[in-house]
């Protein structure tokens, strides 16, 4: 009996459909999507999803426009193979910085299970102490601000919430006990997304993630996903989800703008 999957089509359209609206931040989405970050994680805009019968000038002027309406100076853009029209050249013809790259990466749930090293442990997070130690994690790893009191609780009742509600869940993942990685997944239309995943400089290359990897996609099993989708930056985590069976179905790039 064959696996079940989705198709290479259906993966695109579910990779461009992946946005990701911060706690506190604004949204506003016309013919493009764009989210107003909060100073926690840098402030700025990031826009994603062109879906126009415009022009690339004419669709990057009205996010420009945007984001100074919004008192912000910095607009990261998103590309996508779904795009339409494609603003790559227009954003580099204005100057902007190409700042980041990642795969788009999927694979069956039921592929081949994650091999995890017995020192590697990953649990669910469902109390307080577990999110202060993903707190400790994401600050230095995403360089963000750290959570005040309030904050942790906060994000507490939100993945205990999500996790509840068998939406998604976030994990943390352990060596020798020690908390040293983090991520996160969120189950939509058959696909479960991993997201924000995080290891300590210090514990790379020892199994750490790929633990928090393995019950990320048993919870998506549980949830009923039957592909998984991820986003893995080329210089990380990548390479390691190639060798864990993922394939690979192109590239978004990110272009940072400064405006006036």
């Amino acid at each position: 009996m064959s696996t079940p999957r989705h198709a290479v089509a259906d993966i695109h359209r579910a990779s461009a459909a992946w946005v990701w609206f911060p706690r506190d931040s604004e949204q506003e989405k016309s013919d493009l999507q764009l989210v107003r970050y909060p100073a926690r994680f840098g402030g700025g805009v990031r826009a994603s999803q062109v879906d126009s019968s415009a022009d690339p000038a004419a669709v990057l002027d009205r996010a420009v426009a945007r984001t100074q309406s919004w008192n912000e100076t910095s607009l990261t853009f998103w590309t996508n193979a779904a795009d339409r029209p494609d603003l790559e050249d227009e954003l580099r013809r204005r100057g902007a910085e190409h700042v980041d790259t990642v795969s788009v990466l999927a694979r069956p749930v039921a592929g081949p299970p994650i091999a995890v090293p017995p020192t590697a442990t990953a649990e669910i997070v469902q109390a307080l102490d577990q999110v202060r130690e993903v707190d400790a994690i994401n600050v230095p790893v995403w360089q963000q601000d750290p959570l005040d009191e309030e904050g942790l609780r906060v994000e507490l009742d939100e993945v205990t919430a999500e996790f509840a509600a068998g939406r998604g869940a976030r994990v943390i993942g352990r060596l020798d006990g020690a908390a040293v990685s983090t991520g996160g997944c969120t189950v939509v239309d058959g696909f479960v997304r991993l997201w924000g995943a995080a290891t300590l400089e210090s514990a790379r290359g020892r199994g750490a993630y790929r633990a928090v990897l393995a019950e990320r996609l048993r919870v998506g099993a549980e949830l009923g996903a039957i592909t998984v989708l991820v986003k893995g930056r080329i210089a990380t985590s990548a390479p390691i989800l190639v060798r864990a069976g993922f394939i690979h179905h192109g590239d978004e790039r990110a272009y940072r703008l400064t405006v006036g």
